[in-house]
């Protein structure tokens, strides 16, 4: 089998350099496991973090060890009840064409419940659960909002603005990279606003955008977006500190936004959130989110790079923004 290593820490941006395919036998299953054929696997922004070598919530990648992240396959062999041979599952090694994982650490899924088996990566997975988590629980979203995302064309942003829709938004905002996404949000997602963030200062097209201010922070990026949505946020506004995708590839440590003593006086609450630490909202996640789904209320694109060769190219492609919705190698 084929799996892709770390072959040394990036400065910077990440280059191909860094990346290395390698050959190793198919691993075997002890008692209580199972052995599953990779079929999708995820790239995510995170992922830039785990390969410096620093301290932080989760361990970093090992030079000369294989990457993992979240994969959904077929399980070839099982060696555990519950999940006999032929369960479709999600689980966390990914980056490799074949994986063992105890039993306990994969989730069995229905191939029928979802248009494609990526969609349990997406919009059913870990990054639906994402922006379900952080818009209701974190941020706190009421009906009547108006509600501001960056990266909104993203993997989670796309979700997370169609959510606020569903739930009564008074009005959705996103921001993206290009004018094509820009059509997408609005036209295809149901976003009342959407603009690019590369034709003039943030803070001025959220102004024009929401000219009554927002009442709700989604925040993919940080940077000059969040320094523009505190400038816009009206009294008692909430921020979910989700990601900040601008700062993943800088070498010298970012500027807090150089308005952040204002929320102080507008009494704002900036939280971030670890989506592992909320696995327990997965079943009403799937739930709503789910029945949305088969009712045709809610969508969600994806970019699919074919083959595990080229996996490493699939994550940066993620970082330089070239993909709309779910970013997914297929194996």
């Amino acid at each position: 089998m084929r799996e892709i290593r770390l072959a040394s820490r990036p400065a910077g941006w990440p280059t191909a350099e860094n990346f290395e395919v390698a050959e190793t036998p198919v691993p075997v299953p002890g008692e209580g496991q199972v052995l599953i054929r990779n079929l999708y696997m995820s790239v995510d922004p995170y992922m830039r973090g785990r390969m410096n070598d620093a301290k932080s919530y989760i361990p970093p990648f090992q030079i000369g060890r294989p990457l993992d992240g979240g994969a959904v396959g077929e399980v070839v062999e099982s060696r555990a009840e519950g999940v006999p041979a032929g369960s479709i599952v999600s689980h966390g090694l990914g980056w490799r064409e074949y994986s063992v994982s105890d039993a306990t650490k994969v989730r069995v899924v229905d191939p029928a419940a979802a248009p494609t088996l990526s969609a349990y990566l997406g919009l059913l997975g870990m990054t639906g659960l994402t922006a379900y988590v952080g818009l209701l629980d974190i941020a706190q979203f009421r009906s009547g909002d108006t509600v501001f995302v960056s990266g909104a064309a993203g993997a989670v942003g796309s979700v997370a603005g169609q959510i606020a829709r569903l739930r009564g938004a008074k009005r959705v905002i996103g921001s993206a990279g290009s004018a094509e996404k820009i059509r997408h949000l609005v036209d295809d997602l149901g976003f009342d606003a959407a603009f690019n963030y590369r034709d003039a200062p943030v803070r001025d097209q959220l102004r024009a955008a929401a000219p009554d201010g927002i009442d709700v922070y989604f925040d993919n990026v940080g940077g000059d977006h969040l320094e523009a949505a505190i400038s816009s946020l009206n009294k008692f506004g909430r921020v979910a500190l989700c990601g900040a995708v601008a700062h993943y590839n800088e070498t010298t440590p970012p500027a807090a936004p150089r308005n952040l003593s204002a929320a102080i006086g507008k009494e704002l609450s900036l939280r971030g959130f670890i989506v592992t630490n909320h696995n327990h909202r997965m079943t009403d996640f799937v739930t709503e989110v789910g029945g949305w789904l088969r009712a045709g209320r809610i969508s969600a694109r994806e970019t699919v790079v074919e083959g595990l060769e080229n996996a490493a190219e699939a994550f940066l492609g993620l970082l330089r923004g070239e993909n709309t919705g779910k970013m997914v190698v297929k194996l």
